[in-house]
């Protein structure tokens, strides 16, 4: 301590610190502590997200079978997507789904949340129905849609039957198909909408709707001007993470379809799958599931820039 104060350093007078603030000094071993805690899930995150994303880069500029040794052809693979028919056909099926599935989950989500943000009796009840298919397994789910919607003996068909409307194919018509896997998707997906726009409407002063509504506003004018625009920035992270789960679709068609009928559920990830597991094309799957990443990326990246742009321009 004696050589402090050659370089100018004084340390404050007791009578000029607060009555009880104590000094602060560094124990020598907290560093060291903090990563010992820190690090064991650091290495957990770097080896489950990181290491993976590296490792598949690479694997997308080889050709590997998993058994033989890879060989290094660059950037063959991406350029092998272009070409590729059936990679084509995955992602318009892909962005069939997305448009069917996104709005619609958004729209159900929001107002399923106005309707339970209300004083009902047993309300708790009807929020905790609505959020039990979130969390049923994606099996479960698809041997639920292979039950109501089998062709032979499906209980929407026997429903149809009863009432002497024709019957359908459903899964097994590849221009049902699709459909099908969307409405089974809403009635499990919806739900986490509904619980995001559910917290958010509580977080909405209700003096402002109040005073809408005593400068004359009606029900559907209050909604529209003064509570919808407090949901913005909901409305868009609820849009960017449905699109990222539409896009990545494949547990609802593996435990369904498999791709079928004719391949008309093949979704990108599906597609993905088949050429990692049943082709052995690790390397050319690799280079799949990074033209994903990018695509999923520009395009979150577009609906952020957009929101935010509308919102200045809003203002």
């Amino acid at each position: 301590m004696s050589a402090l104060p050659a370089l100018g350093w004084r340390s404050p007078p007791e009578s000029s610190r607060p009555p009880g603030q104590r000094v602060r000094t560094r124990r020598p071993g907290g560093r060291l502590l903090g990563w010992g805690f820190v690090g064991p899930a650091l290495l957990v995150v770097l080896g489950l997200s990181v290491f993976p994303a590296v490792w598949a880069f690479i694997l997308s500029l080889q050709e590997w079978n998993g058994f033989s040794a890879p060989q290094n052809i660059g950037f063959a693979n991406y350029q092998g997507m272009v070409t590729d028919a059936q990679l084509r056909a995955a992602t318009m099926h892909t962005v069939v789904y997305t448009a069917l599935f996104v709005p619609a989950s958004v729209l159900l989500g929001l107002l399923l949340a106005v309707a339970l943000n209300r004083r009902v009796v047993l309300v708790g009840v009807y929020r905790t129905l609505i959020f039990l298919p979130f969390v049923v397994s994606a099996a479960a789910t698809g041997i639920l849609t292979t039950y109501l919607f089998n062709p032979q003996f499906g209980l929407v068909n026997n429903v149809l039957r009863v009432v002497g409307l024709p019957q359908q194919g459903w899964l097994e018509n590849p221009h049902q198909a699709m459909v099908v896997i969307t409405l089974m998707s809403l009635w499990g997906q919806a739900a986490f909408t509904t619980v995001i726009y559910l917290a958010a409407l509580q977080d909405i002063p209700a003096e402002l709707v109040e005073a809408a509504r005593i400068d004359g506003a009606n029900r559907w004018q209050a909604f529209w001007h003064v509570t919808f625009p407090q949901l913005a920035p909901v409305t868009v992270f609820v849009t960017i993470w449905q699109m990222i789960g539409a896009i990545q679709l494949f547990d609802l068609v593996y435990t369904t379809t498999r791709g079928g009928p004719l391949k008309a559920t093949e979704t990108i990830v599906y597609y993905l799958w088949s050429a990692a597991f049943k082709q052995l094309e690790f390397g050319y799957a690799s280079a799949v599931a990074y033209g994903l990443f990018a695509v999923t990326l520009l395009i979150t990246i577009a609906i952020t820039l957009y929101s935010r742009r509308t919102k200045v321009s809003a203002f």
